[in-house]
């Protein structure tokens, strides 16, 4: 694979993770707040979109959305997914 284009694909998974780890912090402060709340589809989208890692140690970290079994089973599933495709995706690429 170029060394381009494994650039660009760590620096998307760079930001998809830090944006999904920051949407964690976000909902938590503003559950504490009682203010508006960034929906469960907003959460999980980040992490469907190769930020699961970033999504699961915001989880961790802030102590949000723990109690909920499919954020507590679903983040680490689509992780291991996720890992899994990019094992594929190597070796039929080298």
């Amino acid at each position: 694979m170029h060394k381009e284009v494994l650039g660009l694909i760590l620096a998307y998974l760079l930001v998809v993770n830090v944006v999904g780890f920051a949407l964690m912090g976000l909902d938590k402060r503003r559950a504490r707040r009682e203010r508006w709340r960034i929906s469960e589809k907003a959460l999980f989208l980040p992490a469907v979109l190769g930020g699961s890692l970033g999504a699961i140690a915001g989880m961790r970290v802030f102590h949000h959305k723990t109690r909920h079994w499919y954020f507590r089973f679903g983040l680490p599933a689509i992780l291991l997914l996720q890992v899994g495709l990019a094992v594929v995706a190597w070796k039929w690429a080298g």
